[in-house]
């Protein structure tokens, strides 16, 4: 019977929890913790000042800690086998914060190797692949934030989100911004932009830069290319300070090869499923987390509550979620393996998604969990005891595609392809949506979205306006890949900062203008917001205007909110006289028009709004005649 350790940070409890697959704060426990002499344990006290270690390595033959303080010779200080939990524990004396390690680990063949932390809370600067002993400590002052976030993260509050690259974001004559210097930029920004919240494409400490922070190897560490956890929370803090929420993705649908880090841990498939079809991803390359074993459950969960724990992010959007339900996903004949019943449903993915949103939620009501998922799955946004997935938001993919589509067309042509604009509606409240303008739309050679328009440059702007009011007014929540909102002429580049110069050109300066007088109405009127995910609040006025390329719709909130009309022309063509059918009399003032002069546009408009007339007009006991800017979006509000 193996004895039971001198100190340990685990209690039989936490094992319990860990090897059941519902250990939810594991990075409590496991990883590298500083420990002062007599500091009280799960069991016993600390017998001298130094470092306990935990990892999960259940088939290794021996473990070791490996660092700066003994030459990294495997074998120095050995870790002990914990029970039958397949965890190695003990204390090194003698080593604190700052240090470097890893784990050597003899595999079960006899092969020995070296393991950066899965648990680490740091990591060296990339190429270096060791792990830091690091204790993290931040005086958080978003106590405000915090107490009042909850009403921001309702379905009923506006949310528009600045989608963004940390280090091609921008960028001084030594290279990437740190943490706390793009905490002070990036909130003025989006402040003065009126965006909600930031979404953060993967911090967490990834090996290749290329991947964009998609392929991870410290599920629990902010990558060091822009410094320390410390300066990583002071830039959350500071964008909380200034009332933005900050969105971070993460991704559980797989891991990349690097020897350091998870792929055969400890000389098996311990983190990856051991079978191919099921194990490894054919399109990046990389592992595939096996789902159905309870650790890594616990792994995974871990990871994500730790975010919201210790760096009190306001979201998680998951990534890849499509490729996690299918087992056939990106796969031929034969390179997959089904369920025993013949079917392609990825179950012990979809569980662990289930129980991943019901553990988020079940700890912070507060905030929300977004999917991207790429299909037409059902129930992405149902509650998991109603057989869903349980997410708050899932990415209107087929929105992006579709709308981007139609844009790219000649107006002459759109009349034919009027459909693809207007098919949204039959799906619209299929689950709680997020409209997307993401990085995805924006590279490999798409370029970037003013150059997808046609036309000329004049042609070219007033479209990218005309998107960004579409976007802006339809139902769903909203997102924007960052340079978006400058009109950049240049597809992103991940080795580059965004193209600031071009905004000082007035018409980019139109664009940025436009996008935040966007967000004020979008914050402004309730209609615009408060039903997103309910189908009262959009309904058709008029839809199938396809050969005027003309789309009128009504956004409706709760009784007391005056409604937004807007009329939206598809076509370089001033349709003056034209004749609309509204629900309400009243006086109608027009509050946003993307032809107006201040960004951009030939001035062309409503001379302020228009009183209701009582003709009936398409179904309506009132009219409106209105004229609808080339290439414009205009907005209505009423006003009895």
């Amino acid at each position: 019977m193996v004895p039971a350790p001198v100190f340990s940070l685990l209690s039989s409890d936490d094992l319990f929890l860990f090897n059941q697959g519902t250990h939810y704060r594991l990075y409590q426990k496991l990883g590298s913790h500083v420990v002062a002499a007599g500091q009280k344990g799960a069991i016993g006290v600390a017998p001298t000042a130094g470092t306990y270690f935990a990892v999960w390595a259940p088939s290794a033959g021996a473990v070791s800690v490996v660092g700066d303080w003994n030459g990294w010779r495997p074998g120095a200080d050995p870790l002990h086998a914990r029970e039958s939990s397949g965890i190695w524990e003990s204390i090194v004396p003698n080593v604190g914060h700052g240090t470097r390690y890893k784990y050597a680990i003899t595999a079960p063949d006899g092969r020995l190797f070296d393991k950066a932390d899965p648990f680490a809370t740091r990591y060296e600067h990339p190429p270096c692949t060791a792990s830091i002993i690091w204790e993290p400590h931040h005086e958080w002052e978003d106590q405000a934030w915090m107490r009042s976030r909850g009403p921001k993260a309702s379905r009923t509050a506006p949310m528009s989100i600045y989608e963004m690259h940390l280090g091609s974001w921008r960028r001084d004559r030594n290279g990437v911004l740190g943490y706390r210097e793009l905490g002070r930029q990036l909130a003025q920004h989006v402040t003065q932009l009126g965006f909600t919240h930031v979404e953060l494409m993967p911090v967490m400490e990834h090996p290749f830069y290329g991947s964009w922070g998609y392929q991870v190897t410290g599920y629990f560490a902010p990558t060091t290319r822009y410094g320390a956890p410390e300066d990583f929370m002071a830039m959350v803090d500071e964008l909380h300070r200034q009332g933005v929420g900050v969105i971070m993705d993460w991704v559980p649908a797989h891991f990349p090869t690097d020897a350091h880090g998870l792929g055969e841990f400890d000389g098996t498939h311990l983190f990856e499923h051991a079978d191919p079809r099921r194990g490894f991803h054919p399109d990046w390359t990389s592992y595939i987390f096996n789902y159905g074993r309870h650790e890594v459950r616990s792994f995974l969960i871990s990871s994500a509550i730790s975010w919201l724990d210790r760096y009190h992010i306001d979201g998680l959007r998951v990534d890849g979620v499509a490729s996690m339900l299918y087992l056939d996903y990106s796969r031929k004949p034969g390179e997959w393996l089904p369920n025993e019943d013949g079917t392609n449903h990825n179950r012990d993915a979809i569980s662990l998604l289930q129980q991943f949103n019901r553990a988020v939620y079940g700890a912070y009501p507060d905030v929300q969990t977004i999917a991207e998922e790429s299909t037409a799955w059902g129930g992405v946004t149902r509650p998991p005891e109603h057989g869903g997935l349980g997410f708050g938001y899932k990415w209107d993919l087929g929105w992006m595609h579709d709308t981007l589509q139609y844009l790219e067309h000649e107006p002459i042509h759109r009349k034919w392809h009027h459909d693809v604009l207007t098919f949204r509606s039959i799906y619209a409240n299929s689950e709680n949506y997020v409209l997307p303008l993401s990085h995805d739309e924006v590279v490999h050679g798409k370029g970037s979205l003013i150059s997808k328009m046609p036309g000329d440059p004049w042609q070219k702007y007033a479209n990218l306006r005309l998107l960004f009011g579409y976007q802006w007014t339809v139902p769903g929540k909203k997102l924007l890949f960052m340079g978006d909102e400058l009109g950049v002429w240049k597809e992103w580049n991940h080795d580059e900062q965004l193209d600031w110069a071009v905004g000082l050109h007035p018409a980019h300066d139109g664009i940025a203008r436009w996008l935040g007088d966007l967000n004020a109405a979008y914050r402004k009127y309730p209609s615009l917001h408060v039903r997103d995910c309910e189908p009262i609040g959009f309904q058709w006025l008029i839809g199938d205007d396809r050969d005027a390329s003309i789309i009128v719709y009504l956004r409706t909130g709760e009784d007391d909110d005056p409604p937004v009309l807007v009329v939206a022309n598809f076509t370089p063509v001033p349709r003056d006289g034209y004749r609309i059918g509204v629900p309400h009399g009243g006086h109608w003032r027009e509050v946003l028009n993307s032809d107006a002069n201040i960004y951009g546009g030939s001035g062309i408009g409503n001379r302020g709004g228009m009183d209701a007339e009582a003709v009936p007009a398409r179904g309506q006991p009132w009219s409106l005649v209105v004229t609808a800017p080339p290439l414009g979006i205009v907005l209505f509000v009423l006003e009895t």
